[in-house]
């Protein structure tokens, strides 16, 4: 399997390199890696799937980290540098969905090497291909499960929203379909609250969520928040029930702990690996417009330690 996967990355980029001059030729061929930052766990396992993928084909990838959602200008500076190392593909996770200036950026590349959409949503007709999870399906996939467990009727549930920053392209759909999931329940979101999505900014938003009172039932949160309120609120006399928007390494102990009611998971390293694989059909000559991603499952309390797959704890790619 692996070496017939390696013969199919290779024969595309060998014939790529033929066609447009760029270079790329069996073992050296490069793909440049984007992503917003990797103070949350989850982009970890999205890197090592990228970077497992690529070792089968001999593929080389350099990753550059922008440092969080509202390193904007930083992001296209570094597009200007993957560009500049002439790579054969670009993946890119956006720090915003649809700021023109990075929208021109990704259109300037994209004229000239294939530019993949990681994860997150970006609204460019440039992409050669999106890989990523509907956001709107998770929120709502999330929801449905808390509405199957407090049905309409049974004692109210008031939840506080912690998500990331509303330029990113996930958090709107996010809410959207949790709002539409929790339709006919008994849990109201009475406050949202969202920033960068490192678990210093997560716990800071957290406190201040809390202090605004009253306290909450539920906290349905990023990961990274629900990161912090697994640490912070069991000193609590009354500790709200815990729910993520999706699952990171910490949220995947506190499930399989049993201390989160759910989560949907949406595969991150699975995600990392059809990256490439778009990345190598698109060198290819092979555009896929149409969304690529997993499948999302409802991961819930008490949920197997292999039902989910991540990077190792001790990963952390090499950065640019």
């Amino acid at each position: 399997m692996r070496r017939a996967y390696r013969r199919i990355l290779l024969g595309a980029i060998v014939a790529i390199g033929g066609l447009s001059g760029t270079g790329a030729t069996a073992g050296n061929g490069l793909l440049c890696v984007l992503v917003p930052h990797f103070k949350d766990e989850y982009w970890l396992s999205v890197a090592q799937g990228i970077e497992t993928r690529a070792a089968a084909g001999d593929l080389a990838v350099r990753f550059f980290e922008a440092g969080g959602y509202r390193a904007l200008t930083t992001q296209i500076r570094q597009i200007e540098a993957c560009e500049a190392l002439a790579p054969d593909a670009i993946l890119l996770g956006a720090v915003s969905s649809d700021d023109p200036s990075l929208l021109s950026a990704v259109a300037r590349a994209a004229a000239r090497r294939p530019v993949i959409g990681l994860v997150n949503e970006l609204h460019s007709d440039a992409l050669a291909a999106r890989v990523g999870v509907d956001w709107f399906d998770m929120g709502l996939k999330l929801g449905r499960h808390l509405r199957a467990r407090f049905p309409a009727g049974g004692a109210p549930q008031k939840a506080i929203l912690l998500s990331g920053p509303a330029v990113s392209g996930w958090v709107a759909p996010l809410e959207s379909g949790l709002r539409q999931g929790l339709e006919g329940s008994a849990v109201s979101i009475v406050s949202v609250y969202g920033t960068d999505t490192g678990t210093a900014e997560q716990l800071r938003l957290l406190e201040t969520a809390l202090a605004a009172g009253p306290a909450p039932d539920l906290v349905i949160g990023a990961a990274p928040a629900i990161e912090a309120a697994m640490a912070l609120l069991p000193g609590m006399t009354r500790p709200p029930g815990l729910a993520a928007t999706y699952v990171s390494h910490s949220i995947a102990r506190g499930l399989v702990g049993g201390r989160i009611i759910a989560a949907p998971y949406d595969d991150p390293m699975r995600q990392g690996e059809m990256a490439v694989d778009a990345a190598v059909a698109a060198i290819a000559g092979v555009a896929r417009k149409e969304r690529i991603g997993p499948q999302i499952t409802v991961l819930t309390a008490g949920a197997a330690p292999d039902a989910v797959r991540l990077s190792p704890v001790s990963y952390f790619p090499a950065l640019d």
